[in-house]
């Protein structure tokens, strides 16, 4: 096409395709490269193969409605820029009309009628900056300037992140060590969450660590803007937008494991607050009994997670520890006579011979579309991240009545209001009654940390709390932490679970078909045999693993 339109001449191509192939490279980028044509000339050639205009994206101004037709992130990931919108049309500018890829996600994903134009790589590149922010569009503060080029220039990743870590940092990348040094240090405490967060006259750091927030060192306020432009350009994140949330991640290696950083990002009065949350990929793979489970519970719990279908929910508020729990259990049965699936918003964890498929609204991947799909896949086992509304429950509860196992999770408060709120959302009870297997509400508590832990005597008051009679239990060991460098002198160090276990029965099967209230349903739970989250605490308290106060704290609201 470039020899048909006269901007090259045939022996011109003959001599660039022999160096190019010499060169490992494209005839035409060779050609580009050496100025045997324009990159101008290029993009004529490509709109004239496809019977596609070219235009001038930087002669004209695109109107904000037109803008505001293709969103940012699907403008950024497929590279075009909308030139023309009218009703169910819209004209997009594109380097390579011969994407047949980008043009189909496209069409699906602005649920319209895509017409090709054809524009330059740099001229794209300038408009996406222009339209939807990014470097060179002006919109970007100059506080920023400095940091940034240094950045670009110094292409250091989180990993080379410190002596001590065998990583490698120039000598004149003093933000980059300090915000590498900020994650290294979080791991090295075993912090799941690093919170950063602008005050009005000083820069907070917290970690949480077991549960609970500590204050650092606080970074100085003056640097405020450039540790955020920092961490948003390692999170692929806009560093010119500061007045939406943006979410992000983050891949390093620190102390030689991998690590991922589920960073998120939220405009407040103050600037921009940033938490990333720490996935530790190779701290996940947790047996049944690190979980916190006592021998009689796990067993019985074994014996559920090992049944042929039925639906197992394990209930509680956000943090108290469910997808864990879960993925303890997929790690368990994970055999190869087994075919597991799961749907998660988001996928966290990557588990070696499980097929893991992620939520994508934009892309209309929702919970029930992927179910309806899974289905076909002939799985054995099911894993759903949340049962958020009737249409995912009904397709989940369908598949356990057809010779599926399935594992989700609910926000209840209790074991047995799990049935009440699945009736809520509009499941019918029989089907709730023929379905579930077990109900398993849990809490997340401090262990005592071992290398400091000592005996000794609770205050009455605590006992009172939890309903220990200390004339009752002469064999009990209450132990306490005194505090070292191990816990960082907290006295706790790691955390388990407390758990409420409900083994659905026929009789409990009857009262959930005559849809009785969860106390009800509770009362027959605890005839059963079921121990609630705080008895099961005390069983801890006893034995002298958690504290009564760790227990008290995690149960708040739950009868003793």
């Amino acid at each position: 096409m470039l020899m048909d339109l006269g901007f090259v001449g045939p022996e011109q191509v003959a001599q660039a395709q022999t160096e190019a192939v010499a060169s490992g490279v494209g005839v035409v980028d060779f050609m580009v490269a050496n100025k045997l044509v324009r990159p101008e000339d290029v993009t004529q050639a490509k709109a004239a193969h496809f019977g596609a205009e070219v235009v001038s994206l930087g002669a004209m101004q695109i109107a904000d409605d037109v803008i505001a037709a293709v969103p940012r992130h699907i403008a950024k990931k497929y590279r075009v820029v909308p030139v023309y919108k009218h009703d169910s049309t819209i004209t997009v500018a594109i380097a390579d009309p011969s994407d047949l890829a980008t043009i189909d996600s496209l069409t699906h994903l602005l649920n319209a009628e895509v017409v090709l134009q054809v524009a330059g790589e740099a001229e794209i590149d300038a408009a996406l900056n222009k339209y939807y922010g990014g470097r060179g569009g002006g919109m970007e503060d100059e506080r920023f300037k400095g940091v940034i080029e240094e950045l670009t220039r110094e292409h250091v990743e989180v990993a080379g992140a410190g002596a001590d870590d065998g990583g490698t940092v120039e000598a004149d990348a003093p933000l980059i060590r300090l915000v590498n040094q900020i994650i290294i240090d979080a791991f090295k405490m075993r912090a799941s969450d690093i919170h950063l967060e602008p005050l009005p006259k000083r820069f907070r750091l917290r970690y949480r660590i077991d549960g609970m927030l500590h204050e650092m060192k606080n970074p100085p306020k003056r640097l405020q803007p450039s540790i955020i432009a920092r961490l948003k350009i390692q999170s692929n994140m806009s560093i010119a937008e500061h007045r939406i949330p943006q979410d992000g991640r983050i891949q390093t290696n620190v102390g030689g494991k991998t690590i991922d950083l589920r960073v998120s990002c939220l405009p407040t009065n103050h600037g921009e607050s940033i938490v990333m949350r720490i996935l530790d990929k190779e701290g996940l793979r947790l047996g049944l009994g690190e979980l916190g489970f006592l021998t009689d519970d796990q067993q019985t719990f074994e014996k559920v997670i090992g049944l042929p279908d039925g639906i197992l929910l394990v209930t509680g508020p956000t943090g108290s520890g469910k997808t864990t729990t879960l993925y303890s259990c997929l790690h368990f049965i994970n055999r190869p006579d087994r075919k597991i699936i799961t749907v998660e918003d988001p996928v966290e964890y990557v588990l070696s011979g499980i097929n893991q498929v992620q939520v994508s609204d934009a892309v209309g991947l929702t919970f029930s579309a992927a179910l309806r799909s899974i289905l076909r896949q002939a799985p054995n086992v099911i894993m759903i991240g949340e049962i958020r509304d009737l249409e995912t429950a009904s397709i989940a509860i369908n598949a356990s009545l057809t010779g599926h196992l399935v594992f989700s999770t609910l926000h209840t408060n209790d074991a047995p209001s799990a049935v009440t709120r699945l009736i809520d959302i509009g499941v019918k009870p029989f089907l709730v009654a023929s379905s579930t297997r077990c109900l398993m509400a849990q809490r997340l508590v401090r262990k005592v940390c071992r290398k400091c832990g000592a005996s000794w005597s609770p205050p009455e008051s605590e006992l009172r709390s939890l309903g220990i009679d200390p004339a009752s239990t002469p064999n009990a060991t209450y132990m306490k932490g005194k505090g070292c460098p191990d816990c960082s002198n907290t006295g706790c160090r790691g955390r388990m679970g407390i758990f409420e276990i409900f083994v659905i029965d026929d009789e409990a099967r009857k009262l959930i078909y005559e849809k009785v209230p969860s106390s009800v349903l509770r009362a027959r739970a605890r005839e059963m045999g079921m121990r609630t989250l705080r008895e099961d605490g005390v069983r801890k308290v006893l034995a002298g693993m958690t504290t009564p106060d760790e227990v008290i704290r995690a149960t708040v609201g739950d009868e003793a």
